[in-house]
């Protein structure tokens, strides 16, 4: 074998060798875009839970609102209710007084 032949043996084997590490690089990056793309789904999948679950918090906190208001306006109520009747016993006490 000449020199010739020897290089275009050797080069041979280097392309052949280029292009397996080609197919194993194209192939290594299509698993890695599936990879990403199955990532991408998750994330998006993750940010709808997360706002939902925002929004189911938000509800919470505005029943939780209501549910201590209304327990406010009962007590304001029943703080009323005493004030009046301690009223009315004053009114009485003081026609009382003035009728004696």
């Amino acid at each position: 074998m000449n020199s010739n032949e020897q290089a275009l043996t050797a080069f041979q084997t280097r392309v052949r060798q280029m292009l397996l590490r080609f197919q194993q690089l194209k192939k290594e990056n299509d698993e890695l875009y599936t990879m990403l793309e199955q990532n991408e789904k998750d994330i998006e999948d993750l940010r709808k839970k997360l706002e939902q679950k925002k929004n189911d918090y938000d509800s919470l906190k505005m029943a939780k609102m209501i549910e201590i208001s209304g327990g406010d306006i009962e007590d304001a109520k029943s703080r009323l209710s005493k004030l009046i009747r301690d009223v009315n016993k004053c009114i009485a006490i003081l026609k009382e007084q003035k009728t004696d």
